[in-house]
């Protein structure tokens, strides 16, 4: 399994419910291959059944069927379709306030799929005629995807027990210096074993699996929390500030200053 480029996220807040202000299902495909989207005051919360290509903010996704999108206000997107294509959609507005949580910008839904689309469903049923059934169909839906696997690593190691061993070891002790050699002794196999394991399931090695969670938590922390720039590399396991700031700028292209600022901004 290849690596592949870190996913967009955007910040959500949903401790109050969703605000929408249309719920349909969209057809598109016929009348052209390229449709161009954007809404000043409002996010896109989309779930799919076809195979395109969707472009945001300048960023290309190859979505397929049980592929979900959530798209932030004034953000440009661009569909590129392969015929007829249909998707159900929610035009809404969210809280500003309550807890910050970080969310793919486009993610596959997996087992998920299923029940997203009987609550998107039942929400167009619902609309507009009955509007409180259809906001609190919404309201679980979006839960429902700020909860499927965290953003940052998407190359979800399985297989061998070793290496699932390794991954929970790793998220549970990310704070806490970590070599090669212990992990693989607590994962019950030799270091050799187990970076043979490691990159067969992710792709990766095992240091570079570790360093894209740090960076990935890093991130998350620097976007959506109010921590200090210190507390945020001590919880990351990096509480050296230069190695820290180096590892941002390598890692998420700006100092840690930066990458909160942008995020601000």
């Amino acid at each position: 399994m290849t690596e592949l480029p870190p996913t967009p996220t955007a910040v959500v807040r949903l401790d109050t419910a969703p605000i929408p202000a249309a719920i349909g299902l969209g057809v598109h495909g016929p009348a052209g291959h390229v449709d161009d989207f954007e809404l000043p005051d409002l996010w896109q919360f989309h779930l799919y059944d076809y195979e395109a290509d969707l472009t945001v903010d300048g960023v290309t996704h190859a979505i397929r069927p049980g592929s979900v999108s959530l798209v932030p206000p004034a953000t440009p997107v661009r569909y590129r379709y392969r015929g007829r294509s249909e998707h159900l959609y929610v035009h809404l507005r969210l809280g500003v306030g309550g807890e910050p949580r970080e969310v793919a910008t486009v993610q596959h839904a997996g087992a998920q799929t299923g029940a997203l689309e009987r609550q998107l469903r039942q929400a167009l049923t619902a609309w507009p005629h009955t509007p409180g059934r259809a906001v609190a169909e919404v309201w679980a839906a979006l839960w429902r995807v700020a909860e499927l696997d965290p953003p940052g690593d998407r190359t979800a190691p399985a297989g061998h027990p070793a290496v699932v061993a390794a991954v929970a070891l790793i998220e549970a002790r990310l704070a806490e210096p970590l070599t090669v050699p212990e992990i693989a002794k607590e994962a019950g196999v030799s270091h050799n074993h187990l970076t043979r394991l490691f990159r067969a399931a992710t792709g990766q090695t095992v240091v570079g699996y570790l360093r894209a969670r740090r960076m990935a938590q890093a991130r998350h922390l620097l976007r959506a929390s109010t921590l200090s720039i210190p507390a945020i590399a001590a919880t990351v396991g990096i509480p050296d500030l230069q190695a820290f700031n180096k590892a941002c700028r390598r890692e998420l292209g700006a100092s840690p200053r930066g990458v909160r600022a942008r995020a601000r901004r």
